[in-house]
């Protein structure tokens, strides 16, 4: 903590209105009860906002989301808390609101804000919204339920960008690129093949991951014409929903209203929802809100008063103080209880402390304990915190339920992500066995798995396999297509086989498994490794790959639904892994193993899988016993064929998994 800068001077002058003393920003009160800056009734509104080293708070109201003119400017009381408060008579729906923070002791201009916590907002988020809360419900949203899901071992997750799976004209969708485009069913490619969510569901997935879909700065709500385009890695207002994706940015019951028709489509479809989060920086600091309204508390500063940069985005969020970790759990709790969301991916949550991400946790399991946390185990710099104290994937043994992203296992597969043009296991290249072993365990301690040829990871980072995501490719990087061009020239076919021989580890692994949207139809983004403001010419989804790669996706179907209906693919405990999953003696360049499903109570009493990643033909001697063929030369599942027993002949570069029911 020595590098983090003590703001001794901050608030040491008393001002007219009995400001208080602060010794520095940790010393900074942390709010009372709930965190709302907004409570409207048609008799009264009441606004709240926390700023405890200011000399005086002012709250302005408007007629609109855009005039510069307002129609009242009232100055708030100053609370114990911290807080500011003023309660305005009269019934405001419909109208618009800002604070005004006077700080003169602030290196930063103040201007105003919507606040840290507005939950309506008007076009481009400048102004929070006062709204009747009522007409922000679709109908039937109080009988709305999450689809019945056990627990994280059951888990099969799908990220997807909003923009991507529905923009392009091959989709069928009429509402491309929004929210509502996934209440639509029946809508086809021109072959008559399923999109939008009736493929997800012909998928099989049980989760559904969305890219961040609260308001972010990149994209210019007032000319969404223009088609820009952008992941959301920029967070302005982290509790309202995007207007770029509601058919009415302008309107913010419209905006909410949509995002609950998304998410309560998808639940009656048997799929539950999961909200990325970027709760680690926000789109600058200068003008961010938590500035705007408690200046220089929020982040991370050097000795020096600079900024941490461990996001690699200008900034590094201090989640280790008392109101920013109290603001990521209400606005995770808020998340769940008004928007029926059932998890979150936590964009580089190496960044965050582990108490405040074991606080998450537990309050997300005070309401149900089957909803997901994962999230990057990692930063795209040093934070400024004590490396033993921070979420990162080799701390995931202090944060139990949590789950991080597998990279040992994703690059022993297709390569390492630093070199897009160096293959791996799926091309053939030998000595990447264990790291794929360390993968399908889990990343737990297995007796079986050597941890000195692991590639990245020397030791078990998780006490259960569901801590671990097991995946090839995600948004923030190459697609698989993509790679499997860039380091070996292929034919069409070799990209379906060896997509097929990733797939089959990643669902057959013990982690929690987890597909980009498009792998199952080989989508490419034309090369680009980080597209999260390229065109859609780079990111769109071109439906008509599902009918030239028919075979594919079938393929991708059929692990899902092998995977959901055998329980030894999916134990959830170590403790059953350890006992019951074990690897078997094969060639160099070939993984293979055993799981003993009688032990889970599967159908399949002895399950073998082989993956073979050489170009030549591998045989495997076989446990005692006689084996039906599951999957075979690229066909899941595999052409009826007779029992075989002693050894299997494995083709090249695909996989095989066997079962004996005796």
């Amino acid at each position: 903590m020595k590098n983090v800068i003590i703001l001794g001077l901050v608030g040491l002058l008393v001002g007219c209105c009995g400001k208080p003393h602060y010794k520095n920003v940790d010393a900074y009160p942390v709010k009372e009860g709930s965190l709302e800056e907004m409570i409207y009734s048609a008799e009264k509104t009441d606004f709240s906002v926390w700023s405890p080293n200011a000399d005086s708070v002012y709250l302005n109201l408007y007629a609109d989301a855009t005039t510069s003119k307002a129609l009242e400017r009232m100055a708030m009381k100053r609370q114990k808390d911290g807080s500011w408060t003023k309660t305005v008579k009269g019934d405001l729906k419909g109208q618009f609101y800002t604070f005004q923070v006077v700080e003169p002791t602030s290196r930063w201009q103040l201007h105003e804000t919507p606040g840290i916590f507005a939950k309506a907002v008007g076009v481009n988020g400048r102004r929070a919204a006062i709204i009747d809360w009522a007409t922000t419900n679709p109908e039937g949203w109080s009988e709305d339920v999450r689809p019945a899901f056990a627990g994280a071992k059951d888990a099969i997750i799908y990220e997807m960008h909003h923009r991507d799976m529905t923009i392009h004209a091959t989709s069928g969708v009429e509402n491309k690129g929004k929210f509502v485009a996934w209440t639509e069913h029946g809508t086809k490619t021109a072959e008559g093949l399923a999109t939008g969510i009736d493929h997800l569901v012909e998928l099989g997935v049980t989760h559904v991951q969305i890219l961040p879909s609260y308001d972010y700065g990149s994209v210019d709500e007032t000319r969404l014409g223009d088609n820009k385009y952008n992941w959301g890695y920029d967070p302005v207002n982290y509790n309202v929903p995007d207007g770029g994706y509601s058919t009415n940015p302008y309107d913010p019951a419209t905006r909410i209203r949509e995002m609950k028709q998304m998410i309560q489509a998808l639940h009656k479809a048997g799929i539950r929802v999961i909200m990325d989060v970027v709760y680690n920086h926000t789109f600058n600091v200068e003008n961010s809100n938590f500035t705007q309204t408690c200046p220089d508390y929020f982040y991370r500063l050097t000795e020096n008063g600079e900024l941490g940069n461990a996001s690699g985005c200008g900034n590094e969020i201090a989640s280790e103080r008392g109101m920013m970790r109290k603001f990521i759990v209400e606005s995770c709790r808020y998340w769940i209880e008004e928007y029926h969301m059932d998890g979150f991916r936590f964009d580089l949550m190496g960044i965050h402390d582990i108490e405040t991400m074991n606080m998450v946790r537990q309050m997300m399991d005070s309401i149900d304990p089957s909803l997901l946390l994962y999230g990057e185990g990692w930063a795209a710099g040093g934070p400024l915190y004590p490396s033993d104290e921070l979420a990162m994937k080799a701390n995931m043994q202090k944060l139990p339920g949590i789950g991080a992203f597998c990279d040992d296992m994703r690059d022993a597969l297709r390569g390492p992500f630093s070199d897009n043009n160096k293959g791996a296991f799926l091309v053939g290249e030998k000595g990447h066995e264990e790291s794929i072993k360390f993968g399908l365990v889990g990343c737990i301690e297995h007796h079986e798995v050597d941890m000195e040829k692991v590639n990245y990871s020397k030791q078990a980072w998780t006490s259960q396999p569901t801590q671990c995501i097991s995946y090839v490719s995600c948004h923030d990087d190459m697609m698989l297509t993509d790679r499997l061009k860039a380091n070996k020239k292929l034919r069409p076919g070799e990209l379906q086989k060896l997509s097929k021989l990733a797939q089959t580890a990643v669902l057959t692994s013990q982690g929690m498994p987890f597909l980009w949207c498009g792998e199952e139809i080989a989508r490419d983004k034309k090369g680009v490794h980080n597209s999260y403001c390229s065109p859609d010419e780079i990111n769109a989804i071109d439906w008509s790959l599902k009918a030239e790669n028919l075979d594919l996706f079938a393929y991708y179907q059929g692990l899902i639904a092998m995977r959901k209906a055998h329980p030894a693919f999916h134990m959830g405990d170590a403790d059953l892994v350890r006992k019951n999953v074990h690897f078997l003696e094969a060639p160099e360049g070939v993984v293979a193993y055993q799981l003993n499903g009688e032990a889970v109570g599967d159908e399949w009493k002895t399950i073998v899988v082989v993956l073979n990643g050489q170009t030549t033909a591998q045989t495997v001697v076989l446990p005692e016993g006689e084996y039906h063929v599951a999957v075979a030369d690229g066909m899941c599942p595999a052409v009826a064929q007779g029992l075989l027993k002693g050894s299997a002949k494995v083709a090249a570069q695909t996989a095989m998994v066997l079962y004996a029911t005796l």
